[in-house]
């Protein structure tokens, strides 16, 4: 454990930082499955509906810093190919 006053706060708001990230992170991953769910199971409509939610909450990610954008505009660009080469 640190002893200076400065580099305690700086591991309390490290951890804060790192608990807001990971559920971000996870919320995206959440609508990721959701996603290849509805892909799998056929059903085009839901899975257009999740892609949206998805495509929103990989922007927030984004906008929060979380992802970088080009790793985000392949996150979605890869769901979007998905769910267009749908039968």
């Amino acid at each position: 454990m640190a002893n200076i006053k400065s580099a305690k706060k700086r591991i309390l708001v490290n951890q804060t930082k790192a608990a807001r990230n990971k559920a971000i992170r996870s919320k995206v991953r959440t609508a990721i499955k959701k996603v290849d769910a509805a892909i799998a199971a056929g059903d085009k409509a839901a899975a257009q509906a999740c892609l949206v939610a998805a495509t929103a909450e990989i922007d927030k990610a984004t906008t929060k810093g979380v992802y970088h954008k080009n790793t985000s505009s392949r996150k979605v660009s890869r769901l979007a190919k998905a769910v267009n080469g749908m039968a």
